[in-house]
């Protein structure tokens, strides 16, 4: 890859692409090319080294068995945590959300070291799972309009004092801790639950993370009518009555 080309990581989607997260790539990638962006895109397997020269590095949900497989194979590697320390730009869901913390409880019961590059510690939830759309408002230090997203998880996580949430729920359980936060970011690294897949729902937190990997305050506008037809029937049946 050339050195001015936008390079995006997809990991792992041989263990970590549930519920259509794959999409987030494809979805990052789309609007990079409709702003006339040289990008390029990577599908990283689980068996292969993950590159530390990315810009966008994009990780999706999976089930417990080989979500404990990633964490195992990302610590190991070290490459996420090099490309983190070289500026890189990270959005994480579900799963990948939990990995990307302290630790997480795995499919054996037992508390997982995840890679510690979010101030956060997921556990598993006594309760009913959570499930169903969601509906927040995005932390307003990032900008954005409301959260559209799918919730489908067990995991309660809990933020340390580092991490502030990526949204507050209108509609629906986000974190599961009962103070209605969803998801955590730091200055470079975001994690949600949020299916759907989120950068479809919310294409504006796909430009945020190119402009963070480009270093730029605007993007030039481009068209985003399908985008908010499907933001605005999602948001819709968030509000509608169980």
């Amino acid at each position: 890859m050339s050195d001015n080309q936008l390079r995006v990581v997809w990991i792992y989607p041989d263990l970590l692409s549930t519920y259509g997260d794959q999409g987030n790539a494809l979805v990052v990638e789309r609007r990079a090319r409709q702003r006339g962006l040289d990008v390029a895109r990577l599908d990283v397997r689980s068996d292969q080294p993950i590159p530390t020269s990315g810009d966008i590095y994009l990780i999706g949900g999976g089930e417990d068995r080989p979500q404990r497989l990633a964490a195992e194979r990302l610590r190991r590697d070290g490459g996420l945590h090099r490309a983190v320390g070289n500026g890189a730009i990270v959005f994480s869901v579900c799963a990948g959300y939990q990995i990307l913390g302290h630790e997480f409880i795995n499919d054996l019961g037992q508390r997982e070291p995840g890679l510690g590059l979010l101030d956060v510690v997921s556990v598993r939830g006594e309760g009913d799972r959570c499930v169903g759309d969601v509906l927040g408002d995005i932390n307003p230090q990032l900008g954005l309009p409301p959260l559209t997203g799918f919730e489908n998880h067990q995991g309660i996580t809990h933020l340390g004092p580092s991490a502030r949430p990526f949204a507050q729920v209108r509609f629906g359980n986000g974190n599961g801790t009962g103070d209605g936060t969803e998801g955590a970011f730091n200055d470079t690294v975001f994690g949600t639950y949020m299916h759907g897949p989120v950068l479809a729902r919310n294409p504006q937190i796909a430009d945020l993370l190119l402009k963070l990997a480009l270093d730029v305050n605007a993007l030039p506008p481009t068209d985003d009518r399908w985008y908010e037809a499907l933001r605005n029937e999602r948001i819709a049946a968030a509000q509608q009555p169980a």
